[in-house]
């Protein structure tokens, strides 16, 4: 079938180990979904503490997107992966086990920190063994995986905690162990490194001194002074703070309606739904077009939904808003993972990921430990704020196009010659 050719034929093994890694990952994650109704109805906490508890979740994950950054071109893409899953699988045990609020608080911080590793790791390592023309359809597969995994395990999760908290802890545990023994042994490493003498034997997380292949002196100072990149991780960082609502806060102003976990988890399933049934026809979709056209798009189904929230009383305008940020969310993943992959230096490529994905627990943070109080505040006018947030996105998407694109056409003519080893396509 020509569909299916064109939007999963032809990448390599190593992308589809990866695939499988994270769609096995998503569909346990449970542990966290929760988190907030965890904490104010088993815990008995206020809103405003449930807020700040998941946001140390977030502010460790902020902590741990750099040194996951720095990791994949000191380490390698594989051991920082492995360093993260097999640290987190144990973390969630004991946060499930914890009991005082200060122990879950410090635990959720550090459990942030280890699920951040991988995701700079991972994302190098697709931009390692793909090349520029087949990135764009390969982010949007890994979208498709992420949100697969995570509506199924929205659907569990409720019905779970109707019954145990602890147990959606211990699943989550074990399916994050799962994950690093599927990269452990079937991921091979994908950062080049210029060859050196054997300093002794192989170790599982190896301080590697050798310097990648082509790499270039520089780091986190050089990311940090780019003005153009820092614009555009500004701008994710918006879209992050209007994502989590629906991951954190929405909850609350659910339970605030007297709905129960179990109808979060259907607001929650119907995106994740949407995103199975259509993620993959959106390159189709957006074809040739702008990446500033298309997720300034993006940003204005985002305001509008997250709007809609104002008027919400009942299940049914709850899902119909979330049906609509959705849709803006699908059309954001493809370009704004091209435009990450485009604009990093290909020395620099871990510490430029790891920047970029500081957003998103960055927001992790900020969304749930200002919204808490927001929502507890301003009550339901909260959701106007977050559709004036979109609406200020959408414009800065187009405000910066120009000097994204020059940058990027810079880059692409700098990069050098892939050389990378050929591997046997799956599909």
């Amino acid at each position: 079938m020509r569909f299916v050719r064109q939007t999963v034929g032809g990448l390599p093994r190593t992308f589809w180990m990866l695939f499988s890694a994270m769609l096995v990952n998503r569909v346990g994650a449970f542990g966290l979904l929760l988190l907030p109704t965890y904490l104010t109805t088993a815990r008995g906490t206020t809103l405003a503490v449930a807020g700040l508890v998941t946001g140390a979740y977030g502010a460790g994950g902020a902590g741990g997107t750099l040194l996951g950054g720095v990791l994949a071109d000191r380490w390698g893409r594989k051991a920082t992966y492995l360093a993260g899953t097999s640290t987190a699988a144990v973390l969630m045990v004991g946060l499930g086990l914890a009991r005082p609020i200060w122990l879950i608080a410090v635990l959720a911080a550090a459990t942030g920190l280890a699920h951040s590793l991988p995701g700079p790791a991972t994302v190098a390592a697709v931009v390692d063994v793909l090349p520029e023309a087949d990135r764009s359809r390969a982010f949007n597969l890994q979208f498709w995986a992420f949100n697969m995994g995570g509506a199924i395990a929205a659907a569990l999760a409720g019905v779970i905690a109707e019954f145990s908290f602890l147990a959606l802890f211990l699943i989550d545990a074990s399916m994050t162990a799962v994950t690093a023994v599927l990269v452990w042994r079937l991921v091979p490493e994908t950062l080049r490194r210029e060859r050196t003498p054997d300093a002794g034997p192989r170790r599982l997380f190896p301080i590697n001194r050798a310097r990648p292949a082509g790499a270039e002196r520089g780091g986190l100072g050089v990311v940090l002074r780019d003005r153009v990149f820092l614009t555009f991780v500004g701008l994710t960082f918006v879209l992050a703070l209007l994502t989590v609502q629906g991951q954190s806060i929405l909850q609350l102003a659910m339970e605030g309606d007297g709905l129960r976990p179990s109808a979060y988890g259907m607001v929650v399933s119907l995106g994740g739904a949407m995103i199975v049934v259509g993620q993959l026809f959106v390159p189709r979709l957006i074809g040739a077009r702008r990446h500033a056209v298309v997720l300034s798009a993006a940003f204005v189904l985002l305001a509008v939904g997250y709007s809609t929230v104002f008027l919400a009383d009942r299940l049914w305008i709850y899902l119909a808003a979330a049906s609509v940020w959705t849709v803006g969310q699908m059309l954001a993943a493809p370009p704004n993972a091209s435009i990450i992959a485009e604009l990093a230096p290909t020395a620099l490529r871990g510490r430029y990921q790891g920047v970029f994905f500081l957003v998103f627990p960055a927001a992790g943070f900020v969304a749930p430990s200002v919204g808490g109080w927001s929502l507890q505040h301003l009550d339901a006018w909260h959701w106007v704020v977050c559709g004036a947030l979109g609406l200020a996105g959408a414009a800065g998407h187009l405000l910066a196009a120009r000097r994204r694109e020059a940058r990027a056409a810079q880059i692409r003519r700098m990069a050098p010659a892939p050389q990378a080893t050929p591997e046997p396509a799956l599909a």
